[in-house]
């Protein structure tokens, strides 16, 4: 609120001034170059006031468009009990038609697992059992598949799959540019997963699943009961390093796959990592890495 503070005083100076000097009864102009800094002045002020509501906004807007993603996989050997069987949580956005964006390790839960790695280097094999995507308002998960995973980044399109409503969402705009280090920020997305969703659920559902937060169960009834619902943070960019956006909005585990919005409620990046003890460094991947990924998955198509 500083510029509002600075809008305040230099037109109470002037209305003392012209208050003190005027003429009784005359009215006078201000002069133009004073016109002009007073309408900048107030235009800085309006800016303000609609970055201070962008993250309210992107939320009201978008919500529906964010979802939760629940996934199931295994890896293991052939005609063996599979060695690792595990779920993951994230979080994914529509970015087109029945196209939901998201991190290459949520779509591919081992990526970056160096234990599941040495398997699969040995021999095994990993694959999903269930992939799927709830999002608010909707009661019923939506299946996923995949539709172009990268090769180079944390980055993954998937495809909703017999969905009558993936269709019917807004699809989140992508920015043109990232922008530059210092500007607003929102981010939005499931942070903690079902542990989150049910920490700040009515008492009585609280009780009843805090210690389920990781059965998909939890999740349907969370759905059922129209509580799927994502978090959103807010934070300055602090810098950007050639793929690689790093904001101090908070996150954390499930949070990964969000959109990472600017100031006019365009997405930039997608996040996908934060680092313990240091609230600076939420990390994310420029939408410049995601741009070409979605042309090829919408080629595809």
């Amino acid at each position: 609120m500083e510029v509002s503070l600075t809008v305040l005083l230099f037109l109470g100076a002037l209305a003392v001034a012209h208050h003190r000097y005027a003429p009784v009864g005359a009215e006078v102009a201000l002069p133009s170059d004073l016109q002009k800094q007073v309408h900048e002045l107030m235009a800085q002020v309006e800016q303000l006031k609609q970055e201070q509501r962008m993250p309210a906004t992107v939320l009201s807007r978008y919500r529906n468009s964010i979802g939760y993603i629940y996934a199931v996989y295994q890896v293991g050997f052939a005609n063996q009990r599979p060695a690792v069987r595990a779920n993951i949580s994230g979080t994914g956005f529509v970015v087109g038609d029945g196209l939901v964006a998201t991190n290459r390790h949520i779509a591919e839960p081992w990526y970056g697992d160096s234990e599941v790695e040495a398997l699969i280097h040995h021999g095994a094999c990993a694959r999903l059992e269930s992939l799927v995507v709830f999002f608010p308002g909707s009661s019923k998960p939506v299946n996923l598949s995949h539709a172009l995973i990268s090769t180079t980044s944390d980055l993954a399109v998937l495809r909703a799959e017999n969905s009558n409503m993936v269709p019917s969402l807004p699809v989140l705009p992508l920015a043109s540019v990232v922008g530059s280090p210092g500007q607003l920020v929102t981010v939005i997305g499931y942070p903690m997963g079902v542990a989150g969703m049910v920490a700040k659920s009515p008492s009585g559902v609280y009780q009843r699943l805090s210690y389920r937060h990781k059965d998909i169960n939890a999740v349907r009834e969370l759905a059922a009961l129209s509580l799927i619902r994502p978090s959103v943070t807010y934070g300055h960019l602090g810098d950007v390093v050639g793929d690689k956006l790093i904001y101090d909005a908070p996150t954390a585990h499930g949070g990964s796959g969000g959109p990472v919005f600017n100031a006019k409620g365009e997405v930039i990046g997608v996040n996908f990592a934060y680092t313990n003890g240091f609230s600076g460094a939420s990390l994310g991947l420029s939408v410049e890495s995601l741009r070409p990924l979605l042309e090829e998955a919408q080629k595809g198509r």
